[in-house]
């Protein structure tokens, strides 16, 4: 029993890391979901208005975020978007684009699309096979639920290009 113990506190003190002051450290907690992938980001910017509020969210280079900007080139898009899971807000587009869906783990912030015409803003977090269109920009998550209205039922969103792309 004795050498259970030694050796049970041997693993302890090994796992500890040296710089942590023996103390496990713990993984960086986001305060905002600003993160970047590995796909390309456009330089052309999304705005997605709810209730006169607006968000502004970069878009990842694929056939699918050229397809939505040839239609928001034509005029903005509306449609109504609902709570699904407790982690997304999702409704359809009302025309289907490319895909290229890949299995995915979303954060919030995320914006998918799904089955070719549904658009998915996400609020929290889900596993998935999706096409990315971008992320929403500089938002912390409970600005984002705030933003989204998470829990509160149908929203209309209106996405509209951002006019303005000079950086």
């Amino acid at each position: 029993m004795k050498h259970f113990i030694i050796l049970m506190m041997a693993l302890v003190f090994t796992s500890c890391s040296k710089d942590s002051g023996g103390v496990m450290a713990e993984p960086p907690v986001k305060e905002t979901i600003n993160q970047q992938t590995d796909e390309t980001v456009m330089k052309q910017k999304l705005n997605l208005t709810i209730d006169g509020k607006k968000c502004e969210a970069s878009l990842v280079d694929n056939a699918a975020t050229k397809g939505l900007i040839a239609a928001l080139q034509q005029s903005d898009i509306t449609y109504k978007a609902d709570d699904y899971g407790g982690f997304e807000k999702v409704g359809a587009l009302g025309r289907s684009l490319s895909t290229d869906n890949q299995q995915i783990t979303t954060v919030p912030g995320d914006i998918m699309l799904y089955n070719g015409n549904q658009i998915v803003i996400f609020y929290g977090s889900n596993s998935w096979s999706y096409t990315r269109i971008g992320r929403i920009d500089n938002q912390t998550v409970e600005s984002l639920k705030s933003f989204l209205k998470a829990g509160e039922g149908s929203v209309n969103v209106t996405l509209s290009l951002k006019e303005n792309n000079q950086f």
